[in-house]
């Protein structure tokens, strides 16, 4: 009973603060995150700053989740920074996880791309923390303010093509990445409007596109991020 009292409780809180979050909020919240995919574009594609551009993004970003934790304590459960329903979003994301390594492992022989190294290994302890903020910012503020628009809602069809082109579209020009990027939010922004929880999103983000590069792209993310300051 009690279990049920808290779960009433939280649910509670959660519906009167979605209720709290205007729609011009939501709407400014989607359009800092198409000027970050903008930025993406000239600071990293552009004028080469990869890892500049990861750090202030990083920053900028942590503080503004920070600064509104400190507004609504509820709002990090909202947004998907959850842990009590990562083995139902764990179980869901699994089998697309084990499916799309093989994909890449078949992809990367038939194209002679596999380039395993031990800049993986980093690689797949750091990039996680930068799926997860991606995550965040294109399945949670996109989608998950999508959803909750009261004025201007849209189809659940609408939002998962929406978050999915603007995911795909920061890969531009690497159809690889593209391709990749635009069923892996089709996917992730389903599994995401039914059970919103980013780490599990942000955890296989960061290994299947660590995975992804050293496989089907044959591209080095560790030296295009480090490299001007390790070699």
């Amino acid at each position: 009973m009690a279990n049920i009292s808290n779960k009433k409780k939280i649910m509670g809180a959660q519906h009167k603060l979605m209720s709290s979050i205007s729609d011009k909020r939501r709407i400014l919240e989607i359009l800092a995150v198409v000027i970050t995919g903008v930025g993406k574009f000239i600071f990293m594609d552009w004028l080469n700053w990869k890892l500049l551009f990861i750090l202030v993004a990083i920053c900028a970003w942590t503080s503004y989740i920070a600064v509104r934790h400190h507004q609504n304590k509820e709002i990090l459960r909202y947004w998907g920074f959850r842990t009590d329903n990562l083995k139902t979003v764990m179980v869901k994301v699994l089998p697309f996880g084990v499916l799309s390594v093989l994909t890449f492992f078949v992809l990367g022989y038939v194209q002679s791309t596999i380039h395993l190294s031990w800049h993986m290994l980093p690689i797949l302890i750091i990039y996680p923390i930068w799926g997860t903020l991606q995550q965040f910012l294109l399945i949670g503020l996109v989608a998950g303010n999508c959803q909750d628009l009261r004025k201007y809602a849209l189809p659940k069809w609408g939002i998962l093509i929406v978050s999915a082109l603007l995911f795909a579209g920061v890969h531009y020009p690497h159809y690889w990445l593209v391709i990749a990027t635009f069923l892996l939010a089709l996917f992730y922004g389903s599994i995401y409007l039914q059970a919103r929880n980013v780490f599990v999103l942000g955890l296989f983000h960061g290994w299947l596109g660590g995975l992804f590069f050293y496989t089907v792209v044959n591209r080095d993310p560790f030296l295009e991020v480090f490299g001007k300051l390790l070699y």
